[in-house]
């Protein structure tokens, strides 16, 4: 009998057929990789499965799509979100999810940190800062970047209730974990120039439909019952 993944790892695909050999090589031992195609054309579903990773495929396009429906497929007590195009390590996960895994946070989220000057667009990190800004207002959480590796328990972020299926969905995640009165840290992670192109944030385009998407996430009203991640509700617990 096959014992159970201590921790699934998300990992949204579109095309990263390039990239895939070195993301799913830095997979942690132990831990699953679950690689959700997002209607890929070039192999990428093949070439994951063939490098023993778990494959999905959601037909609806989005970014939040592709990561519900990893989530859904996530049996692991723990899960983690990580990019699919080589700018993020995914061997430095145990560091990310290490506070989850101990009980001291209920979502922990990688601050990027760029390692290069083509790492993180200039119009894309002017628009995560805004962001961040409009977060701490909303939510007084006190975070410098809505980083898309990140690690929470399963049956918490089910509990969420996440609606959102584009790009809202990484801060609709933190909006209603405020809400909910989740304990909320981040982390550095260092940030590395992608491989292959960019589907959302690599263009002005990109940025502003991105943008678009979370301001709706920030006019939601909060939800009437929260469901705290651990049981009591605690706030002001953000590093």
């Amino acid at each position: 009998m096959t014992p159970p993944f201590s921790v699934d790892v998300v990992l949204p695909c579109l095309d990263e057929a390039e990239a895939l050999p070195w993301v799913l090589e830095r997979i942690p031992p132990g831990w699953r990789a679950i690689v959700v195609d997002n209607g890929s054309t070039d192999g990428s579903p093949d070439i994951a499965r063939q490098l023993g990773a778990y494959v999905v495929h959601e037909p609806r396009r989005g970014f939040g799509a592709a990561c519900h429906a990893g989530l859904a497929a996530a049996t692991a007590d723990t899960v983690c979100f990580c990019d699919c195009d080589a700018s993020l390590d995914p061997a430095l996960l145990p560091a990310v999810a290490a506070p989850v895994l101990d009980g001291t946070a209920d979502l922990v989220l990688g601050r990027r940190r760029p390692t290069a000057l083509g790492a993180w667009p200039l119009h894309a990190r002017l628009a995560n800062l805004e962001l961040a800004r409009l977060v701490r207002r909303r939510t007084g959480l006190r975070l410098h970047d809505l980083g898309p590796m990140r690690a929470a328990r399963r049956e918490a972020l089910l509990g969420l209730g996440l609606t959102d299926r584009r790009s809202g969905y990484p801060l609709q995640m933190v909006v209603r974990a405020a809400d909910a009165g989740w304990r909320v840290t981040e982390t550095d992670t260092p940030y590395h120039p992608r491989t292959g192109r960019s589907k959302v944030t690599g263009t002005w385009r990109g940025t502003w439909q991105a943008v678009r998407d979370m301001r709706a996430v920030l006019a939601e009203r909060p939800a009437a019952t929260p469901t705290p991640a651990s049981g009591t509700r605690v706030t002001g617990a953000v590093r």
